[in-house]
């Protein structure tokens, strides 16, 4: 289905206000994801926009910012020994490293599910 260059314009400003995904607008006016990345782009070349990162949601950014396996109060780590707390930290530095690559590790060994924030590849 061919649109006009003003439907074209107006499907990429949904999308670069966030309104709709790429994958959403696809769906929805029954275009390829690739296409409705050229308007998204066409929409922003034309008006001079910069490009922008996606947006996390507040479900994703909650996620990112708990902490599993930390006590709630400094309490908990009082009682812990010293080889309790060197794990702990190594397991904050850890998980505090995953975060900044874009995902977190949820369940140990078979039962292990990796958690990504963002859909982008980070290769």
């Amino acid at each position: 289905m061919k649109y006009t260059r003003e439907e074209r314009q107006e499907i990429g400003r949904r999308i670069y206000e966030h309104e709709l995904t790429c994958q959403q607008a696809a769906e929805e006016y029954g275009i390829h994801i690739h296409t409705a990345k050229r308007y998204l782009w066409f929409y922003r070349d034309t008006n001079g926009l910069q490009p922008q990162r996606a947006r996390m949601s507040a479900e994703r950014i909650a996620k990112a910012k708990a902490t599993p396996s930390a006590p709630e109060d400094i309490s908990g780590y009082e009682s812990m020994t010293k080889e309790e707390l060197i794990r702990e930290l190594v397991l904050a530095k850890i998980n505090e490293a995953r975060a900044k690559k874009g995902y977190e590790v949820k369940g140990v060994g078979v039962e292990k599910e990796y958690i990504v924030y963002d859909s982008r590849n980070t290769k």
